[in-house]
């Protein structure tokens, strides 16, 4: 009854702005009371003269007049060592763990005890500090989980473990549902368990440390990396501004040639051409002499002056006059013209190099091998064959695309198969890459070879699947045959016309799949390439046989 007293007391003499006891008190028209410096700050501020608590307008703005009777009554209450309210935040909100003990408003708990199963306010905890008799209480911080420590079966404390059906239960439970069960203390099963938290703790934390490790490692990798890409592409930047000022000089000095030997001719062309004319002229001239003594009617008078007047001059050589059918400086064209198509053919060939570099720059793990045949898609590789490369028992078609056994006439050339029905691909191949072959016939070798495989000749040097440079699965009617090396390893598998091919080269993974409905894996190889691949077909000797790389996009 004291305490509800000497909390009205403190509520009624607080300034419900400030939260502390009144400072020169005033009182509004509506009755309430505050701090003379707090209430007119207040209604500056909001520039409206209402009253905090109950929100009554006033107008105009009151004249404030100390309270003297609340002012005498607040020095007298001082001196009996009155203090201020708590503030609102000491208050217990729906989200805080209330004191147990306190009446009307609640303060916020400081701690729970879990022997008297209830929280406590700062007041109310002292006699825990200080009484003998709760110094063996066990507190924690403030919990609204307090009644879940109760056995809802018997009203009592939970104070023991079950391990057998791993539950807290009191001592009742012990010898009644759980009689005959390993049963411990609380203590002792969370001294065990603490053990393992540590443990696993431990664990954690040097698991942590591994793995900012690793992030620290990755980091400087990361820093490596784009380091060395900046550099890369600065120095790839000056290379190339070297060539294109190269080629821009050679363009400049093509150029000034063909100008200066474009003057060259035209003055020669010019001065003919000027001396023609004045003989055409000189020529007219002695026409219309000519002419004219033709008509002399005199015979001594013309026989006199023929002799000086047909008199001709010597005609101008004109040997040098040749009208050629083709345009003038088509060789220089020509020659232009095949300067470019040899750094074609040397861009595409150490583009290769350049391709197989920048694959190999991956600091992390390759990629898994996808499981399904629209994860295959998206490594999808258009591949076109090269006729260069084309067995003369090879028609190609479809783009390059297609290759069906037919006698055919093709010019010599050094990459040209001689004795198999072979042929390669344009593409070279590295990285992560995806193709399908159909075929159709009596069978197809499709495979994957080194470019520097041999070409002529019956040895096995030049032969798909028989040697080191190059891997082949053999697909007929009825089977399937792996040859690499010239060792030959069956293979079983759902017969189908088209077969789908997954290179990832650095990860030294060749993966053939059979390609229907599902696709079903025929057989996988586990090596090291070294070079960039291509990929080949050797179709069957029947002729008719065909085999197409597939369009997949």
């Amino acid at each position: 009854m004291e305490q509800k007293e000497a909390q009205l007391d403190q509520e009624t003499f607080s300034c419900s702005i400030c939260l502390d006891l009144l400072k020169d008190p005033v009182t509004v028209p509506c009755g309430h009371s505050y701090c003379m410096t707090c209430i007119k700050t207040h209604w500056d501020e909001e520039n409206t003269y209402s009253c905090p608590q109950c929100r009554q307008t006033f107008t105009p703005r009151p004249v404030l007049v100390k309270n003297t009777v609340l002012a005498a009554l607040m020095e007298e209450l001082k001196k009996t060592g009155l203090q201020a309210a708590p503030a609102d935040h000491c208050y217990a909100g729906p989200e805080d763990v209330a004191c147990d003990v306190c009446t009307g408003r609640k303060l916020k708990a400081l701690k729970s005890c879990l022997v008297c199963l209830a929280s406590y306010c700062e007041k109310h905890l002292q006699p825990h500090y200080e009484s003998p008799t709760f110094r063996k209480h066990k507190l924690v911080e403030p919990s609204k989980e307090l009644q879940d420590n109760i056995c809802s079966r018997h009203d009592e404390v939970m104070k023991m473990f079950c391990r057998t059906d791993q539950q807290s239960i009191c001592y009742l439970c012990s010898v009644d549902e759980h009689k005959g069960h390993d049963t411990v203390s609380a203590a002792a099963e969370r001294t065990e368990r603490q053990r393992e938290l540590e443990g696993s703790r431990q664990k954690i934390q040097q698991r942590i440390q591994d793995r900012e490790k690793d992030v620290k490692v990755l980091q400087q990798e990361l820093e490596t990396i784009n380091g060395s890409a900046d550099k890369a592409v600065e120095d790839s930047e000056k290379i190339f501004t070297e060539l294109i000022r190269l080629l821009e000089k050679r363009r400049s000095d093509v150029k000034q040639q063909i100008r200066s030997q474009q003057e060259t001719e035209g003055s020669r062309v010019k001065e003919l051409q000027e001396k023609l004319e004045q003989e055409i002229t000189e020529l007219k001239r002695k026409d219309a002499d000519l002419k004219q003594l033709s008509h002399t009617q005199d015979h001594i008078q013309f026989l006199h002056n023929y002799p000086s007047v047909s008199a001709l001059s010597e005609p101008t050589d004109s040997s040098s006059i040749n009208i050629r059918p083709l345009r003038y400086f088509e060789d220089v064209t020509a020659a232009v013209a095949e300067l470019r198509d040899k750094l074609q053919d040397i861009l595409r060939e150490k583009w290769t190099n350049i391709s197989l570099a920048l694959t190999e720059v991956d600091v992390l793990l390759s990629q898994p091998e996808p499981k399904t045949r629209a994860g295959f898609l998206q490594y999808s590789q258009e591949i076109t064959l090269d006729p260069n490369t084309a067995n003369t028992y090879l028609l190609l078609s479809e783009g390059n695309r297609k290759a069906t056994v037919m006698r055919q006439s093709y010019s010599n050339h050094p990459d040209r198969f001689i004795s198999c029905r072979q042929v390669l691909s344009r593409e070279s191949l590295t990285g992560r890459c995806y193709w399908e072959v159909e075929w159709s016939g009596s069978g197809v070798y499709v495979a994957v070879t080194y470019k520097n495989i041999s070409r002529a000749g019956n040895s096995d040097e030049c032969v798909f699947g028989f040697n080191d440079k190059s891997w082949a699965l053999f697909c007929r009617q009825n089977r399937y045959e792996f040859w690499h090396n010239n060792i030959k390893t069956p293979v079983s598998g759902p017969q189908s016309s088209r077969v789908g091919v997954y290179l990832d080269h650095r990860a030294g993974v060749l993966s053939f799949y059979s390609v229907s409905e599902t696709m079903t894996l025929l057989h996988r190889v586990q090596t090291t390439f070294t070079q960039p691949l291509y990929a080949g077909l050797w179709l069957y000797h029947n002729f008719g046989n065909t085999a197409e790389f597939c369009k997949l996009k």
